[in-house]
């Protein structure tokens, strides 16, 4: 039987929604999504400081503080024996009569998670994807982890109707990130990636890569970067929670590079996984 938490308790999986509560009449809520690793959470320090700033960027109170959440959710990966896979954690603003504008005090946040058991995508990893571009059609606040996703439903669609892992965002000529991942190039030895600001998600997983390669003395700009310039990259990788990094070798039947992982993308990929099993997961 799986478990999961509601609000302070867990329970059977088999718990009801109230149809009123504001993340399923307005999206109104913001989430995280935490990769287990034999047994272990990792980087939930991480993503649950990122929850807090969502909240506080939506103007929500959450109902527990970081240790609470984190005691809760080590507590339900506990319970569930979750060897490899996710952590889904959800919190709206609560339940109330239907009215777009903020309840009144007396409706408190509804707090949901789940583990879910999820197979490495260690062949993807190893071997890479294609994708697809699309136009970046979401709200202006991206940098905030909100419930409100539709945008990003119908792009990953398009990847999958198109048998491709990810769908490449863009605004106009810029790219941004990606449906459910962040997005880097490597040209002439330099990594690039959109900054971390309000168009995309500073991705828990970017921002490991980020310090790996400093570590390794490879070189990163954050700068904003073209269709053009990813078409014409020597190495395009992407990352995400569980997702890890994913070497991209095409993009719209375009090949990227030699076709191949690349040098680079191999080298952060290896990094990344070291890391996992230096900070005590695996």
């Amino acid at each position: 039987m799986d478990y999961i938490l509601v609000n302070n308790d867990v329970m059977e999986r088999d718990a009801m929604v109230d149809i009123e509560d504001r993340a399923y009449q307005f999206g109104d809520g913001v989430y995280e999504v935490i990769g287990i690793y034999d047994r272990e959470p990792f980087m939930i320090d991480e993503h649950l400081e990122r929850l807090v700033r969502s909240a506080s960027e939506v103007q929500l109170d959450l109902p527990f503080n970081i240790s609470t959440f984190k005691e809760q959710l080590l507590g339900l990966v506990r319970k569930n024996d979750i060897q490899n896979g996710i952590i889904y954690l959800q919190v709206s603003r609560g339940i109330a009569s239907r009215e777009h504008a903020f309840p009144e005090s007396d409706a408190s946040p509804v707090t949901i998670a789940y583990t879910r058991e999820e197979t490495p995508l260690t062949d993807k990893e190893d071997n890479g994807a294609s994708a697809v571009l699309t136009e970046d059609i979401r709200w202006l606040r991206c940098d905030i982890k909100t419930l409100n996703l539709l945008p990003n439903v119908l792009a990953k669609q398009k990847a999958v109707e198109n048998g491709a892992i990810e769908a490449i965002l863009h605004r106009g000529n810029t790219v941004t990130e990606a449906s459910a991942s962040n997005v880097f190039i490597v040209k002439d030895n330099v990594v690039y990636t959109h900054p971390a600001n309000h168009y995309i998600l500073n991705g828990i997983t970017r921002r490991k890569i980020l310090e790996l390669c400093s570590q390794m003395g490879i070189t990163v700009k954050e700068e904003i970067y073209s269709v053009d310039d990813l078409l014409a990259a020597n190495e395009v990788f992407i990352s995400a929670t569980k997702l890890d990094v994913v070497p991209i070798l095409e993009v719209d039947d375009h090949l990227i590079g030699n076709g191949y992982p690349g040098k680079y993308t191999k080298r952060i990929l290896r990094a990344f996984r070291e890391s996992i099993i230096k900070s005590g997961v695996r």
